[in-house]
């Protein structure tokens, strides 16, 4: 059964963390599963010279896309917040805010988007005989991004009122519609790029579909035409705190620029390949422990609302603990199997023997992320805008792009891969000093209810 709003402060913090995670996990698990099969599709059936296009071209849809992820996320912390506080009437009013806000700014950067659609892909890597299927895939899939960005919206929003079944059919169906729309428009019909970027689209489209059902029959947001009306108050709080979910997608999509000019020049078209299947296993091995993180956030929102600073503190522990285990399995099977899992991408030979060490690599620091990604999931669920971004922005923006920017001078491309760990150890050691900090300030010595 979903999780009701009021039971976000009453049931155990175990019970509650699987009930929240386990779904988010599920959901995620699909979406990347997704990601990962289109990979494996289009490798397989078009090309790794089409795994590099897809590689320069999604960064920047989910940097669009990230608007509604940025204010959904910023917008849910109030509405956790503010349905802990018994407040419903902010709750409701802050997603109206939210739909308005996220049709427009995605709209504003899909026209951006097309007009510019050349220049856009040069400067996110689309270099050489890249350029060719990058725009071929990127303009189709410009269309489902306000889609998209409804969707990473809306979905937040659910998670925050305590369904996060929904919130996990919400992420399956689009998974499960992009692998058949791919089989059909690129194997059967052979579309190639054209045909990867419209199953896409469409599965964007369904999601959004989904979701727009479950608010209208099924959530206890139940929006009348005066919560649509801009509150600047508001509006100013979801910014805020969703401006800490944007800058790191921001970051991510400046890490992609530098990334994909310096994997050019350094291994030109090919090392770019190579680094889309590690992300694609990046997005992928994590799932479980982005779900912890997921699940986590609006449980500590509520609670943070409610004053129940004791919980607090336990579902964090708790939180961190789980994670930290799961991604500590993560590793060992990545250690382990890293020749079959990349085999299954490409049949290219010099991508087969490149692959295997740098996804090692890359993996190297992954059993103790869970602690940098719970601890500024809790600046961000407690209202904390600056802590949060601040800790957010620790491993690509303070650390992974100036290591990126040094490290290939002197090793090569040996220094791309090895900056991912070196990026990871340091960004927790500082996120870890500031979570300490806070629990034996805020949460330890706080009484609930006060």
């Amino acid at each position: 059964m979903a999780v009701s709003s009021t039971e976000l402060g009453t049931l155990s913090i175990k019970d509650l963390l699987i009930k929240q995670s386990v779904p988010a996990s599920i959901g995620i698990l699909f979406m990347s599963v997704n990601i990962l099969i289109d990979t494996i599709f289009v490798g397989q059936w078009i090309g790794s010279l089409a795994i590099a296009a897809v590689s320069v071209v999604l960064p920047i849809t989910f940097l669009i896309s990230s608007l509604g992820m940025a204010l959904g996320i910023g917008g849910s912390s109030i509405i956790s917040r503010a349905l802990g506080a018994n407040n419903r009437e902010k709750a409701l009013h802050t997603f109206g805010n939210q739909i308005l806000m996220t049709l427009g700014l995605a709209l504003i950067s899909v026209f951006g988007g097309l007009f510019y659609s050349d220049e856009v892909l040069l400067l996110f890597g689309a270099n050489g005989a890249i350029m060719e299927p990058a725009k071929e895939f990127f303009i189709p899939v410009l269309y489902g991004v306000p889609f998209l960005a409804l969707c990473m919206m809306g979905n937040t929003v659910i998670r925050a009122e305590g369904k996060p079944k929904f919130a996990m059919i919400a992420m399956i169906i689009p998974a499960f519609s992009n692998i058949i729309l791919d089989i059909v428009f690129i194997k059967l019909l052979n579309w190639g790029m054209f045909g990867a970027a419209l199953a896409t689209s469409i599965s964007y489209f369904m999601c959004f579909a989904f979701i727009l059902w479950f608010f209208i029959f099924k959530s206890e947001l139940r929006l009348h035409l005066k919560h649509y009306l801009l509150d600047f108050k508001i509006i100013s709080e979801i910014t805020s705190l969703g401006f800490v979910t944007f800058a790191r997608q921001g970051v991510v999509a400046i890490l992609s620029i530098i990334l994909n000019h310096t994997l050019f020049v350094y291994g030109g078209e090919h090392s770019v390949a190579v680094y889309g299947i590690i992300s694609r296993m990046l997005m992928f091995a994590l799932f479980p422990i982005l779900g912890v993180t997921q699940g986590f956030l609006p449980v500590a929102g509520y609670n943070y609302g409610a004053k129940k600073y004791v919980r607090v503190s336990e579902s964090i522990s708790t939180s961190i603990k789980w994670a930290g285990v799961l991604a500590t399995i993560i590793f060992l099977v990545i250690l382990v199997l890293a020749e079959p899992i990349v085999a299954v991408f490409s049949n290219d030979a010099d991508i087969i023997k490149e692959t295997p060490n740098a996804l090692r690599i890359v993996f190297a620091a992954s059993p103790i992320i869970a602690i940098q990604l719970i601890g500024a999931a809790y600046f961000q669920a407690a209202g904390k805008a600056i802590p949060a971004l601040l800790l957010t922005l620790t491993k690509q923006g303070f650390f992974l792009i100036p290591l990126i920017l040094v490290l290939p001078n002197y090793y090569g491309i040996f220094g791309v891969w090895i900056s991912f760990p070196i990026a990871d150890i340091l960004s927790t050691i500082v996120t870890a000093f500031f979570l300490k900090r806070e629990m034996n300030r805020k949460l330890t010595h706080a009484q609930d209810g006060i």
